[in-house]
């Protein structure tokens, strides 16, 4: 197995959300904010990593009968220990994420590359499988923060999680001049199909080009 194909396949080729279309719900919820999507992005980050190690590590033991019930006791179990960290550390980024932690749980993307993925599969490769996508489905809850953010607000910040101390404010468009809908669904469900397409229109022109 190609380790480093594998691993860089999340950040475009099978994206998880511009790609594959998968937790498409929590990223067009909690995108509004660059903290929300960096939070949200690390959760999953670590859920899945250690998700996959889990399941890859007792693959073989995980009778085939029952193997979706023990992949969501897995899951769920790393998912209230995050869901109390952040809680315990940080609880205006709790605030702000809200019930999204908790469907962390059945986010198609951790399911998904347990099912494909971790069980058949090492526990290093497992591992560096989980921290690709995880860091393709964070690259693309910013990528759509930032639009969100800049358009809809005029300004982007990043504020520390555990202090709340701003850590950057930078005023881009003139007050006045935001489009406010960027903050609102309308404004989600567009940044997605505009970055969507986007991808979509990438990966044809390669493939168009090794045709040629």
């Amino acid at each position: 197995m190609d380790r480093w194909k594998n691993f860089k396949s999340g950040f475009l080729d099978e994206n998880p959300v511009f790609g594959l279309y998968l937790g498409i719900c929590s990223t067009l919820a909690i995108t509004t904010t660059l903290n929300s999507a960096l939070g949200m992005g690390v959760s999953v980050i670590a859920v899945l990593i250690a998700s996959n190690v889990i399941i890859s590590a007792l693959r073989k033991i995980i009778p085939d009968e029952i193997r979706i019930p023990v992949y969501i006791v897995i899951i769920a179990s790393l998912v209230t220990i995050v869901e109390m960290l952040i809680h315990a550390y940080s609880p205006s980024l709790y605030s702000a994420l809200g019930s999204f932690i908790n469907l962390i749980v059945v986010n198609c993307i951790i399911m998904g590359r347990a099912e494909a993925f971790a069980s058949k599969n090492s526990i290093i490769d497992s591992a560096l499988d989980g921290l690709g996508m995880g860091l393709g489905y964070t690259l693309s809850l910013v990528t759509m923060s930032l639009i969100r953010q800049i358009i809809g607000t005029g300004s982007i910040g990043l504020s520390n999680p555990f202090t709340d101390d701003v850590i950057f404010n930078f005023q881009i468009i003139p007050t006045g001049y935001e489009i406010s809908l960027f903050k609102g669904n309308v404004g989600a469900f567009l940044t997605f199909a505009i970055l969507a397409a986007s991808l979509t229109a990438y990966k044809n022109s390669k493939k168009e080009a090794k045709k040629k």
